[in-house]
């Protein structure tokens, strides 16, 4: 494939300021970060400017409402943006340290953590992951081009030229942070293929999103992964609790990955459980979807298919089933999780030992909802994505999985006999 003439100049920039940052110091890194989010307050009328575009192209298109909610940017959003990147410059810094050890030759060899070098995120109609990306990419000394969608297009524009125009400002190299600014599908594809510019993409959005990255880059992938994310409630919960839960985990901010879609309920309270937590979707707009048991028990709940339990709805949707004891529960999530985030309410201690222990995800919980599955409510500042996968990162990825392992080796004339 012909990589786009603008896209290798993209790539070269990268790759030059790459190698620059990958040994600016912790102090350096941390006043680039301080800029940006000063850039960001002192130029939020411009911004949003910019997304009050986007928002209005969105709801002229038809957009489901919960993308538009994640699309929407407000004064209060982009201060949590520009705080959210304080709270990465007061983190570690993740590159450099390691631990040392001396061989029976005296060979001092050191295990030490170096940046990536040139990452790319390629994401949806997100414009917070724009700042959230560039900022944790900076901290960790790797260079980043971003390519976002075409609903968050002029938002994106915004972010990108004003953190960009501040990190530069203040010393940082040119091309530390690129933006795509063409949404053209081919321009995507073309990214997955440069791998003499790029040491790894990191797609963020939907599954088909990630499924057509993961189908054609060449380039190392991250993935993060689809949610579709279950919440079991035994017979042994307090049902106020888990009504409060489940309640949470669908309704705080149904657009997103750590976002609830399946609901499993023992066979034992669901005649106690279901009307309770049925009335609170129903007030709020909630349709659910529920096999034969739920229906029988909710008259307004619709017939669930096969196809609902596997599905990420990211959309104030639920599909319900009640299921006979544990086992079933975790069959369930075995043959239809992502691995993404599971969450189980009960106040038996040992049915809550087996689902912390048996169930295979990123985050499991127990007595809390899915939706703190995130770098910053893990207190790591903020997130590049949720990693599904198992090598080199899973759960939420921040600073340290931002980086790789080095090995320097220091001799005094040693010799392989």
């Amino acid at each position: 494939m012909e990589i786009n003439k603008d896209l290798i100049s993209i790539g070269e920039k990268s790759k030059t300021a790459a190698r620059r940052l990958a040994f600016a110091n912790t102090e350096s890194k941390n006043k680039w970060l301080a800029a940006m989010a000063e850039a960001l307050v002192s130029e939020q009328e411009r911004i949003l400017e910019a997304n009050y575009l986007d928002v209005q192209a969105a709801e002229n298109k038809g957009l489901r409402k919960s993308l538009i909610n994640r699309l929407r940017l407000t004064s209060e959003t982009i201060f949590e943006m520009s705080k959210a990147i304080k709270e990465i410059i007061n983190l570690p810094d993740p590159v450099g340290g390691g631990e040392f050890w001396t061989r029976p030759n005296e060979l001092r060899i050191q295990k030490t953590r170096v940046p990536l070098g040139v990452v790319a995120m390629i994401y949806e109609a997100r414009p917070n992951v724009t700042v959230d990306a560039a900022a944790l990419c900076l901290k960790s000394g790797n260079a980043c081009i971003l390519r976002g969608g075409s609903e968050a297009i002029q938002s994106n524009r915004a972010l990108a030229q004003i953190i960009s125009d501040a990190v530069v400002a203040s010393g940082a190299p040119e091309g530390s942070i690129q933006l795509i600014t063409n949404t053209d599908r081919e321009y995507a594809l073309q990214l997955m293929k440069m791998n003499k510019y790029i040491d790894a993409i990191i797609p963020r959005g939907g599954a088909g999103l990630i499924k057509a990255v993961l189908e054609n880059s060449t380039v190392p992938v991250i993935e993060t992964g689809v949610g579709v994310c279950h919440a079991f409630v035994d017979k042994d919960a307090d049902l106020e609790k888990a009504v409060s839960i489940v309640f949470n985990a669908k309704t705080q901010k149904p657009g997103v990955c750590n976002a609830l879609e399946t609901l499993l309920v023992h066979k034992d309270i669901a005649q106690d459980y279901l009307p309770l937590i049925g009335h609170k979707f129903q007030e709020y707009g909630v349709e659910i979807r529920g096999c034969p048991k739920v229906t029988s028990i909710l008259d307004y709940a619709h017939p669930a298919d096969e196809e609902d339990w596997a599905t990420e709805y990211l959309d104030l949707i639920i599909s319900v089933k009640v299921v006979d004891n544990l086992d079933e529960a975790l069959d369930h999530i075995y043959q239809y999780g992502t691995k993404h985030s599971e969450t189980i309410i009960t106040e038996n201690y040992s049915t809550a030992q087996r689902f912390l222990n048996e169930v295979d995800a990123a985050a499991v919980y127990v007595n809390a909802s899915t939706r703190f599955t995130d770098g910053g409510r893990f207190g790591f500042g903020a997130e590049i994505g949720i990693s599904t996968q198992k090598l080199h990162a899973r759960g939420p990825m921040s600073l340290p999985e931002l980086t790789t392992i080095k090995y320097i080796i220091y001799g005094d004339g040693q010799i392989v006999t």
